[in-house]
């Protein structure tokens, strides 16, 4: 090799001594021209590699029948590997140089570590752009683990690049690391609980991206949108977007809503207070009324009929009103709606339908509707129940039954003009 290298450098000496240069300038400027026509040699390369083969790469991944490999396209992972071609060709010419072989040799293993580790971190990018395409990506999420083998990878890397750079076993370095192991472990400590939380939250699918989760401790209420090593992003309904840190999913409570929207069903869970005071046993020509509406010909018919063989079988004296059974508005108010809303198209048939009576309180007798939606979608759901309801209190009335609500400005003065009228009448 050196018999080579000697004879090169003495072809240029010689040619550059018959062209009229000095014989002191002609060794230097022989050196200076091999350099030269390597760093051409290298951009050539390196621009054929580009040009040439990558665009023969790119035209055969834009017409074959798989994906994976578009992906690596668009992160440059191809790209990036043509820079290894001009330090190849770096490497074997430092036989031309054997006062600088040392100095080439560690700039070009520098040169390619930093090659490789960006070729890597554009392969997992493409892994992980790839992965999120699939259907199993919205229950495994592999984004925590990606940045995990990335942290690795740069500690591997910025291990290897100060063992080249300063003649250092790697071995020594790791083993030194074992005395930073406490100021790593406080360094990457959220690293960390972050990818045992991601671990928890995967193996026992606490959440996914796409599921509604509402944390009111940190203000979250929302979609999920993204599930990292270190943070859990959710966009709220305002469209704000909240980050949670991923261990504290594992260590604070948390309400998931995918329950509900895989049931297909939304529950509707609202009271209206009834004035108790318009409460009261039902006469005949309210019977006769209430017999009218669809939804309860049958109920009362069959429970007139039921009533009076019982007080009938008893004995019971009815010119007294609270002997005996007999039927009330509140009563049939609720059988009514019962019926309303079982037959109501927008409620699911599959999830519990009922109405309730409440602990009367000081604003009234609470009757509870509790029933399911089959529309989980929000604006829907809440149309739904906003119909509902707009019924109920616009048919209340009907059953001589009051809505209880705190007096207004408008209802007392309502009431002081009722008695100033009455006075002036009297």
């Amino acid at each position: 090799m050196e018999e080579v290298v000697n004879s090169q450098q003495d072809w240029l000496q010689t040619w550059l001594l018959e062209l009229g240069v000095a014989t002191n300038s002609a060794e230097g400027l022989s050196s200076i021209i091999l350099m030269v026509g390597i760093a051409l040699l290298s951009i050539i390369a390196n621009f054929i590699t580009k040009k040439v083969v990558l665009t023969f790469i790119t035209f055969y991944i834009n017409n074959n029948k798989v994906n994976w490999d578009n992906y690596m396209l668009e992160r440059k992972v191809f790209h990036r590997l043509s820079h290894i071609v001009p330090a190849i060709i770096i490497y074997l010419s430092t036989y031309l140089f054997p006062e600088y072989a040392g100095l080439i040799e560690k700039g070009v293993s520098i040169y390619l570590i930093v090659v490789i580790l960006l070729v890597i971190n554009a392969f997992l990018n493409a892994i992980h752009d790839y992965y999120i395409t699939l259907e199993i990506s919205k229950t495994r999420p592999i984004r925590g683990y990606i940045q995990v083998a990335k942290i690795i990878l740069f500690i591997v890397g910025t291990i290897l690049l100060i063992s080249s750079l300063f003649g250092v076993s790697p071995l020594i370095l790791i083993s030194g690391l074992g005395a930073l192991s406490a100021v790593t472990m406080l360094v990457f400590k959220d690293s960390i609980l972050g990818l045992t939380a991601g671990v928890l939250l995967t193996t026992n699918d606490m959440v996914r991206v796409g599921d509604w989760i509402e944390m009111p401790k940190y203000g979250a209420d929302g979609d999920v949108i993204d599930i990292s090593l270190n943070t859990v992003k959710v966009q709220n309904w305002d469209k704000t977007i909240t980050s949670i840190p991923t261990y504290a999913l594992v260590s604070d409570s948390f309400k998931n809503w995918r329950g509900m929207q895989n049931s297909g069903g939304r529950r509707i869970k609202r009271s209206i207070n009834i004035d108790t005071s318009s409460i009261t046993f039902c006469t005949p020509e309210m019977l006769e009324q209430f017999k009218k509406i669809h939804f309860l010909k049958d109920y009362i018919e069959n429970k007139e009929q039921e009533i009076e063989t019982y007080n009938a079988e008893h004995g019971v004296d009815r010119s007294v009103k609270v002997n005996g059974r007999a039927l009330t508005n509140i009563g049939i108010f609720r059988v009514y709606i019962q019926q309303y809303i079982e037959k109501h198209p927008k409620i699911h048939k599959g999830m519990t339908c009922m109405v309730r009576q409440l602990q009367p309180e000081e604003t009234g007798l609470p009757l509870e509707i509790y029933a399911f939606a089959n529309d989980i979608t929000w604006a829907v759901y809440e149309g739904i129940q906003s119909d509902i309801f707009d019924h109920i209190l616009a048919v209340a009335p009907e059953f001589g039954l009051r809505i209880f609500q705190v007096p207004t400005g408008n209802d007392l003065k309502s009431g002081l003009l009722q008695e100033r009228s009455d006075k002036e009448f009297a």
